[in-house]
């Protein structure tokens, strides 16, 4: 893959040339029952004490001004995410009438930009992840803002596998591509889905593979141009939106009645694996995505037989079990070892460790119960 310069961004324009898109309407059904469908993971203070898009928000705001912070959440969770969204302006709050994964998504974000300013720079950003290291996780965005804005590219930033995880997709690197902010971009070979233990532990010892963590930036005419060579359909879809924006008119009605018709796809089928002009960012930064309840234990001390517990809760004569506690009720263990005990206010939730991945399918059976929706 060959990819030219082109003209860099006028450096006058700074950072009101520069967006910034949260998604943030993630169901964190693998932390059912304290995630719920209105108020899921991302709403919740899972890692730290405040809500993981709060968290997220606050590490993006000396990157772009406020009006240039754009939130994409869905409907049934709208009111939610205004009350945690504090600083971001009301208009800048899209709900979505349904999901219709990333690649509408983005295609949302490229024209709300794109209504603010036709050449704008942006990235898009999940809202619920964990990082700890602010600083190094600006520098890297600037870099990254600084590869979008010096050449037509799709830049990803990837995450440095810590080991063989199956549960992520990977991004091989190829040749080294440019140095932006001391920091080196590379060319991308290929994308690649959840891999088999073997083949990720081969990954993980070539050096050449890092995880997908869904963090873009971008140029909206680079994504205009991507949607229409390679996902048409999608972007003609997308059409009254993106007039419904230039002429100002009320955005909500025309979101009501174009995203029943949009394609359901994920930006990286739709997209990043057709393109030829995408480039990758090792990240420098600590991620973790908190994908489900295990996962929150190494942001955590543990006690000295390896136990979490949040809340309310005593553990006796057991190990390695994470035990939460909402709403003041006492949680008592007794005897048992790597269990996930997770009490709420009308939901408990216990399971081995091992099985955490499976909490999706328990949601199947609770939604088929005659008032399974209270409990979703």
């Amino acid at each position: 893959m060959e990819i030219a310069l082109g003209a860099r961004a006028d450096p006058n324009r700074g950072m009101s040339h520069r967006f910034i898109v949260i998604i943030a309407g993630g169901k964190g059904e693998r932390f059912w029952p304290q995630s719920r469908a209105a108020k899921p993971k991302h709403l919740l203070p899972v890692v730290g004490s405040k809500p993981l898009l709060t968290q997220t928000i606050e590490r993006v705001k000396p990157l772009a001004p406020a009006k240039n912070i754009f939130v994409i959440t869905s409907a049934v969770q709208e009111k939610a995410v205004r009350s945690v969204c504090k600083g971001i302006p009301e208009a800048n709050i899209i709900a979505e009438p349904m999901g219709r994964d990333t690649a509408a998504a983005v295609g949302l974000a490229a024209a709300l930009v794109a209504a603010r300013d036709p050449e704008g720079v942006f990235a898009v950003l999940p809202a619920d992840h964990v990082i700890h290291a602010s600083k190094a996780y600006a520098s890297d965005l600037l870099a990254a803002f600084a590869a979008a804005e010096a050449a037509p590219v799709m830049v990803t930033i990837g995450i440095p596998p810590t080991e063989p995880a199956t549960g992520f997709g990977y991004i091989q690197r190829g040749e080294k591509w440019k140095l932006f902010n001391r920091r080196q971009v590379f060319q991308v070979k290929r994308f690649v889905e959840k891999p088999k233990q073997e083949v990720a532990e081969g990954y993980l010892a070539s050096g050449d593979y890092l995880w997908n963590a869904g963090m873009f930036v971008w140029s909206v005419p680079v994504v205009e141009t991507a949607l229409a060579r390679h996902a048409p359909a999608l972007d003609a879809g997308l059409k009254p939106i993106r007039a419904a924006l230039a002429k100002k008119r009320p955005l909500a009605a025309a979101l009501k009645k174009t995203y029943p018709t949009l394609e359901k796809i994920s930006v990286d089928y739709a997209l990043l694996e057709k393109a030829d002009n995408v480039v990758v960012l090792p990240a420098s930064f600590d991620w973790d995505d908190v994908g489900a309840w295990p996962a929150i234990c190494k942001h955590f001390t543990p006690d000295a037989a390896g136990n979490v517990a949040r809340g309310l809760t005593i553990i006796e004569q057991g190990g390695g079990n994470l035990v939460f506690s909402d709403g003041g009720h006492l949680v008592a263990v007794l005897g048992v070892n790597d269990l996930i005990v997770v009490h709420t206010a009308d939901a408990t939730m216990i399971c081995p460790k091992s099985k955490a991945q499976d909490i999706k399918a328990l949601l199947k059976r609770i939604e088929a119960l005659p008032a399974g929706a209270k409990w979703l």
